[in-house]
C-alpha cells in the first residue's frame, strides 16, 4: 500500500508541477515568437500554422524535477532515465531552434540527427550492458523466463532507442497524438512491470527491485505529466511539443523499458509508435519500386486524416488502441 500511495503521489506532482509552469513557458515561447512552420502539403493542417511550438521543454522540466525529488535522486536506473530523456530532449531542441531561427520546416539534416541519436545509443548500450541491474538480460514476453544477451544487448539497446525515439517523433503529426499514446504507453508499462515484480523479479534482491520499482515511479511521474501537457496540445492545441518533446519523450519509452529488462515488449504495448514507422517505410520503399503509394500519405495517421476521420478520432483511437493492447498484455501475464 506504502508504494501504491507513492505511485498516485508521483503521478499528482507530475500533473500540477506541469500544470503550473505550462502557461510561463507558452507565454515566454509566444513572446519570443517560436511558431511552427507547417509542411505545404499537409492540406489539412494549414490553420495550425503560427501555432506556439518547443513545448517539450514544459515536460522536460517537470519530469526531470519531480522523478528526482519522487525518486529521491538514489536510483541508478531512474538518474539514467532522467539523463537520457535531456540528452535527447536537447539534440530535438537543436532540430526546433534551428527551424525557428531559420524560418523554415528543415532542422538538422537527418544524418546529423541520426549521428546523435547513434552516438547516445551506443553509449546507452554499453551502460545496460555493465549495470547490474540490466547486463545483458531480456525478459522473454508472457513467460517467465529471461535470456542473456551478453554482448549482443549492446547493438540491440543502440537499435531499440534508434527505432522508439524516430517512431515517436513520426507519431507527433497530430494535436495530442504522440502525448496521449505516450500517456497509454506509461499506463500500460506501469501495470505490466507491477505484475512482473510479483513474478519474474520476484527473486531479486531489494537493491534490483528498488531500482525497478523507482522505474514504475518515472513511469507515473510521466503519466501525470502527459495529463497536464494534453490539457494545452490537444485539439485545437494552444502548443506544440515539437522534436524537442517528440524525441524526449521517445527516450523515456525505450529507457524503462530496457532498464527494466522487458526491451522485447517495446514493439507489443508500442505497436501504434511502430505502426508509424512501418508505414514510412513500407510508403517510401514501394514508391521507390514502383512510383506508386500503398498509403493516401504517410504516417498511417495522415493516412486516416486524408480518408476524413478527423483528428480527434485518430487520436482518441491510437491512445485506445495502445490502453487495450496494454490491458491483455497484463491480463496474460496475470494468467
Amino acid at each position: 500500500m506504502k508504494f501504491a500511495s507513492l505511485i498516485i503521489e508521483c503521478l499528482v506532482w507530475g500533473f500540477f508541477v506541469t500544470l503550473v509552469i505550462s502557461p510561463f513557458v507558452i507565454s515566454l515561447i509566444r513572446r519570443e515568437k517560436v511558431k511552427q512552420v507547417i509542411l505545404t502539403y499537409v492540406e489539412e493542417h494549414k490553420l495550425k500554422s503560427g501555432t506556439p511550438t518547443m513545448g517539450g521543454i514544459i515536460f522536460l522540466i517537470s519530469i526531470s524535477i519531480v522523478a528526482l525529488i519522487c525518486t529521491k535522486g538514489s536510483n541508478t536506473l531512474a538518474i539514467a532515465t532522467i539523463i537520457i530523456f535531456l540528452a535527447y530532449g536537447l539534440v530535438g531542441f537543436l532540430d526546433d531552434f534551428i527551424k525557428f531561427k531559420f524560418k523554415r520546416n528543415l532542422g538538422l539534416r537527418a544524418y546529423q540527427k541520426i549521428i546523435f541519436q547513434f552516438a547516445i545509443s551506443i553509449a546507452i548500450g554499453f551502460f545496460a550492458y555493465y549495470s547490474e541491474f540490466v547486463s545483458g538480460i531480456c525478459v522473454i514476453p508472457f513467460t517467465k523466463y529471461t535470456v542473456d544477451l551478453g554482448y549482443g544487448i549492446i547493438p540491440l539497446v543502440a537499435i531499440i532507442y534508434l527505432a522508439t525515439t524516430n517512431s515517436v517523433n513520426l507519431t507527433d503529426g497530430l494535436d495530442g497524438l504522440a502525448g496521449s499514446t505516450t500517456l497509454s504507453y506509461m499506463i500500460s508499462f506501469g501495470g505490466l512491470m507491477l505484475v512482473l515484480l510479483n513474478t519474474v523479479f520476484l527473486g531479486s534482491n531489494e537493491m534490483q527491485l528498488q531500482e525497478y520499482k523507482s522505474l514504475v515511479l518515472v513511469a507515473s511521474v510521466v503519466c501525470g505529466a502527459m495529463l497536464s501537457f494534453l490539457a494545452f496540445n490537444c485539439f485545437p492545441a494552444k502548443i506544440f511539443m515539437g522534436d524537442t518533446g517528440s524525441l524526449a519523450l521517445g527516450s523515456l519509452v525505450a529507457s524503462v523499458a530496457v532498464f527494466s529488462r522487458m526491451s522485447l515488449y517495446i514493439p507489443i504495448l508500442g505497436l501504434m509508435f511502430v505502426l508509424s514507422s512501418v508505414s514510412v517505410i513500407l510508403q517510401v520503399s514501394y514508391y521507390k519500386l514502383t512510383k506508386k503509394r500503398i498509403f493516401l500519405m504517410a504516417p498511417l495517421h495522415h493516412h486516416f486524416e486524408k480518408k476524413g476521420v478527423h483528428e480527434v478520432r485518430i487520436t482518441m483511437c491510437y491512445a485506445l488502441v495502445t490502453l487495450l493492447i496494454g490491458a491483455i498484455t497484463i491480463i496474460i501475464n496475470i494468467l
